[in-house]
Parts: C-alpha cells; sequence; structure tokens
C-alpha cells in the first residue's frame, strides 16, 4: 500500500497463524464472544493504532481525549509498533484492545475466526461510506466496520521532464492506447516512461481497467484465470518488454515514488501518501496528478483503507460503537485530513476536502470506480506467490500466473 506497508507480507504469517490456531482448537471466538458480559456504565476503552507518524498520533489522541471527557468514558490510545503483530497476538491471546485499526488486507482473516464483532450496520449513515469501502469491509453479508479513510492509485506526471519529451497537455493519456504512444516518445528522449511497483497493489489496477480482478465479490471464489485479466497483464508485459516501464529495483529505488522523486521516470502510479514523501524528500519536484488512464473496460484503480475493529471480545461495546461515530463523523474526518493528510471516508465531506485539497481530487475521484484487497483469508501464501510471478512478470507468462493463483487460492480455501 504505502512505503511503510512493503513488509506487510512478512509479518502477516504470524498473527494468522496465531489466529486461525486459536480458532482451530476449542471454539474458536465467536462462542466466548457470546459470553462477554456487557458494561452499560462508563468505559475505559483500550485503542490500539498503526500511526502513520507523530502528526497521526497526536491527532487520534486529541480527538480521543475531546471524546472521552464529552461521553464520560476514559479511553487510551497504544500506538502499536508493528500493528499486524501486536494485534494479531492480543486477539489470539484472548486480550484484545476494544478498539483497533483493521487494515483491508487483513479483514478477512480477523473476520472469518469471530474476533470482530460485526457492529457497521448499527453505525449512523452508513450508506454514507463509500460503496466501495463498504464492500471491502463486508463479510458473508455482513458490514463488519465503518471505513477509517482511504486512498486511492492515480498517475503522477513529472511536468519538467514531461515537456523536455516534447509534451503537453494534450498528450496526458486517459487511455491504455495514449499510455502507450507517450510512453514511445518519452522512451524516443531517452528516458524511462514509468516507474511501476512489480506487486498486486499497483500491477493489479490494469485488471480493474480491464473488467476483471482476483477475486469474486464475496470472496468465494477466484477469478484470476480469466481474458479480461490475461489482456490485462499482457498489455503490462508489453510495457516492460518495450523498455517503457520498469520495476523500481531496476532503478535502484526502493519504491517507485523514490524513483519518481530522484527523476528516474517521467510518471509513476502511487497513492496521494507520494504527497508527503515528495515535499519531505524531494522537495523540488514539479509534478500533477490526473487519473489513471481508462482500459478497454472503463476506469479502474485499487483503493486501500483501514476499518475501526471492535473486539467480538470487547466488554464496552455500545460504547465503543459511539466512539466509532465520533471519530467517524464528517468533521472529525476533515480535522484528520488536516492533521495527517488521509481522504475521508465518508462521501458528504468530499467537496469540503476537496475544496482544502483540489490536487486530491483524482484520487478521492478514484472511489467511484475503485477495487479493494482480495478479501479472503488464508491468503498470504498464495499472495507471495502471485507477488513472485509478478516479480517476473517480463520474461515470464501470464497465463500461467494466473492460472497459479486460482489453483493455489482454491486450495486455500479449501478446494
Amino acid at each position: 500500500m504505502t512505503p511503510r506497508t512493503l513488509t506487510r507480507a512478512a509479518l502477516a504469517g504470524l498473527a494468522a497463524a496465531a489466529l486461525f490456531g486459536t480458532a482451530a482448537c476449542g471454539s474458536g471466538f465467536d462462542d466466548s464472544a457470546k459470553d462477554t458480559k456487557q458494561s452499560s456504565g462508563p468505559a475505559n476503552l483500550q485503542i490500539m493504532i498503526g500511526s502513520s507518524g507523530d502528526a497521526e498520533t497526536k491527532a487520534v489522541q486529541d480527538a480521543v481525549a475531546k471524546w472521552a471527557s464529552s461521553s464520560g468514558n476514559t479511553a487510551t490510545v497504544t500506538p502499536a509498533q508493528d500493528l499486524t503483530q501486536q494485534l494479531g497476538q492480543a486477539l489470539a491471546g484472548g486480550t484484545p484492545p476494544d478498539v483497533f485499526y483493521v487494515d483491508a488486507s487483513r479483514f478477512a482473516d480477523y473476520a472469518s475466526v469471530g474476533a470482530l464483532e460485526p457492529y457497521g450496520d448499527k453505525v449512523s449513515n452508513k450508506d454514507d461510506f463509500y460503496e466501495s469501502l463498504r464492500n471491502t469491509f463486508t463479510y458473508d453479508g455482513k458490514l463488519y466496520c465503518a471505513p477509517k479513510d482511504f486512498s486511492t492509485l492515480a498517475l503522477e506526471i513529472n511536468t519538467d521532464l514531461w515537456a523536455k519529451a516534447g509534451l503537453t497537455d494534450a498528450d496526458v493519456p486517459t487511455t491504455w492506447d495514449q499510455l502507450t504512444a507517450a510512453s514511445q516518445k518519452i522512451k524516443a528522449k531517452g528516458m524511462v516512461a514509468l516507474a511501476l511497483g512489480d506487486t498486486r497493489d499497483r500491477i493489479g489496477a490494469f485488471m480493474v481497467q480491464n473488467g476483471g480482478w482476483l477475486m469474486s465479490k464475496d470472496g468465494k471464489q477466484p477469478t484470476a484465470d480469466t481474458p479480461e485479466n490475461l489482456q490485462a497483464l499482457q498489455y503490462v508485459k508489453g510495457l516492460l518488454t518495450n523498455g517503457y516501464a520498469k520495476f523500481p529495483k531496476q532503478l535502484d529505488a526502493g519504491w517507485s515514488g523514490e524513483a519518481f522523486g530522484k527523476g528516474k521516470a517521467v510518471m509513476t502510479i502511487e497513492g496521494n501518501w507520494i504527497k508527503g514523501a515528495l515535499k519531505n524528500d524531494f522537495p523540488n519536484v514539479k509534478y500533477k496528478v490526473v487519473p489513471l488512464p481508462a482500459g478497454p473496460k472503463g476506469q479502474g484503480t485499487l483503493s486501500f483503507t483501514q476499518c475501526w475493529g471492535i473486539a467480538a471480545k470487547s466488554k464496552f461495546k455500545d460504547q465503543a460503537i459511539k466512539f466509532v461515530e465520533a471519530m467517524t463523523a464528517g468533521d472529525q474526518q476533515i480535522a484528520f485530513a488536516n492533521a495527517f493528510g488521509v481522504m475521508p471516508s465518508r462521501q458528504s465531506v468530499r467537496d469540503q476536502y476537496t475544496s482544502a485539497f483540489p490536487a486530491d481530487k483524482p484520487f478521492i475521484d478514484g472511489a467511484a470506480y475503485a477495487q479493494g484487497p482480495v478479501n479472503a483469508p488464508k491468503m498470504d501464501s498464495v499472495l507471495r506467490d502471485l507477488e513472485s510471478g509478478l516479480q517476473g512478470l517480463a520474461n515470464g507468462d501470464p497465463k500461467s500466473i494466473l492460472a497459479n493463483f486460482d489453483k493455489n487460492a482454491k486450495a486455500a480455501l479449501g478446494g
């Protein structure tokens, strides 16, 4: 998702193993959660977050203190050093925090073993959350938790290098064909057109643009091995083999944003987190953000989001829901946006947000055609295998990569 989540796959196995190990022995989460005695008095909420930095930590602590003071409850915020590991251990050990960040990529693992309270339908005006975000946090037909905020992918263009390649605003690509045409002109000037992350979290956007994706909407069936996805990977392979696109490691960079910041590529595909990275590390780079080029089936992007999870074992579920409502209120979401750059998950404050951050309009517009992460449990090893295949896409067989995913996913999901 972002530079700070590049090690996600390496960390996920421990938490998943702990969770599924617990669910396999004894009654798992569901039965014990039903027996959790609820407290109707003032709550002492334990809240665990995975913070992006000091600005986010302070903003959340301030909001929590304000809520506690006005509601008569108390609350303690714990910024996790490693949210995936610490949360997984706490859930598996039976002592989870009451409320915590849940990344979309981990959501199905937690929901599938009964670790989460499915409170989504109890939140006021739940339809105000973007539909793509609600879908991301729906499991077995239930909306489990309220989306906290989100980000999407867009196309960033280095305007100085764009002009150096002899390109104008008229050349900004809105389709795959136009992306190819612009890339040809850039390559002819001796430059790399596109720095592209070598993961499903970037390449997957091309599948969505061609009407495809890796899993069915309900997360029950793998859907990778389709003509739509094959055409998408063949297109990306063409970008790579023609030298139009290069992976970050080919450009001596840790991620695409670094390659873009160093001027090693004219374009990149990243989320709105690139703003802070460029401002901090490459403040002199001039660039603009535009929507991703549409594929044969239309516009498509990927969304990355977290929700406010409530533990099924919490003794303060009613108070926790009220807390989440306060954290996801429109004015509070705008306050978080101003504090640490996230995009609000509620549609009702979209215009307010884009007025304050007009350059982010392509990102927030992407919510209308965004696809969330793979929404099935037990998929860590399957996704790692997919990543390995995508990293070798330039010399690999797209059909085999997709077929392997379907085979491995079916096995992980029990056939």
